[in-house]
Order: structure tokens, then sequence, then C-alpha cells
């Protein structure tokens, strides 16, 4: 499939899965690496995130843990600037080392807002793995550890990304046809 649409728009492949599943087992590699021997929790932030943490997460080798908690900041193609937790977290934190798994940061509004929560259980670590980050959207100080993809910002749907709810199973990432 090269094209897809979605609710009232189309969208063109922009990287196939078999490119993703490899730049994620990547990722996973270095995180690998990096917490070898600290059993790290795997904080994923859902709806978005979930395909990305699940094909990572198989990808861990080592001891972890993983949890999830379910944050809001969109709202059709671009960000409503709120940031809603809609479902808590119940994990304790505290001298733990945390890897919160993100499936795209643009603005960077929702880890903004979500991070002193987390620095507020007093945790070991910190660190962010992302499936894309953009840049060139970058409102607030945001920096992934671990990033998959870095892309131009435009709006894009599939691997866990949707479009008013919709398009999150598509197995490619696909971007939006402007033409």
């Amino acid at each position: 499939m090269s094209k897809v649409t979605v609710h009232d728009k189309t969208f063109g492949v922009f990287i196939k899965r078999e490119e993703i599943l490899r730049r994620v087992a990547e990722v996973a590699a270095r995180i690998n690496e990096d917490y070898k021997v600290l059993n790290p929790l795997f904080l994923c932030i859902l709806n978005g995130s979930f395909i990305f943490a699940a094909d990572l997460f198989r990808c861990i080798t080592i001891d972890a843990e993983i949890s999830f908690i379910k944050l809001a900041s969109y709202k059709g193609t671009s960000s409503s600037g709120n940031v809603v937790t809609a479902i808590g977290m119940e994990e304790d934190l505290h001298g733990r080392h945390v890897v919160i798994v993100e499936d795209i940061i643009d603005t960077g509004k929702t880890l903004h807002s979500f991070l002193p929560e987390i620095e507020h259980r007093h945790p070991a670590s910190v660190k962010i793995a992302t499936f894309l980050t953009k840049p060139s959207a970058l409102k607030h100080d945001i920096k992934a550890d671990y990033t998959c993809f870095e892309i131009e910002n435009k709006f894009v749907v599939g691997y866990g990304l949707d479009y008013d709810k919709l398009g999150r199973n598509l197995p490619d990432l696909y971007i939006l046809d402007e033409g």
C-alpha cells in the first residue's frame, strides 16, 4: 500500500516497517548495553507508544519491567497544548532507573508537563526513548536519549500514531500527502 486514506486525508508511505524494526533493534541494543545491570522500568506513554514499546521491549534482553501511563495532548492533526493525565501511575519510582517510552516528540509539551511529576518521585535516573522526533517543531527543551528517527515537521500516521483515533494499526509510517 503506497497510499492510504484516513478520515478525509491521504497519506503516502514514509518509512517501511522493515526499516522501522531495524532501527528499533538498534535502539534496544544501546539500551541493553546502557542498562545491563540496572533493571530499568520502561514507562510507556499511551496510546501512541504501545506498538513501539512492544517492539522495543521484545528486543530488550536484560532484566527490565514495563508499565503504562496515558497522557493526551492531541486533537486532529495538531497538539491541543493541554496535557491531561488519564490513567495514573502506580509504580514507586524512588531509586529506579526509568526509561520513558514515547511515540513522538514534536513540540515537547507532553514531556515538559510530565517530567516534573516523574522527578518528584525521586527516580535514580530518567531517560527518554522515542520512535520519532521533530526537532524543528520543538517548543520546550526536551531531548530524547534514544531516537529511532528524526523527521521534518510533517504529520504522520501508522506504527501507533493516529489521526483522530484511526491509522494506528498501519504497519508502516505514512506522511500526509500535501499535494
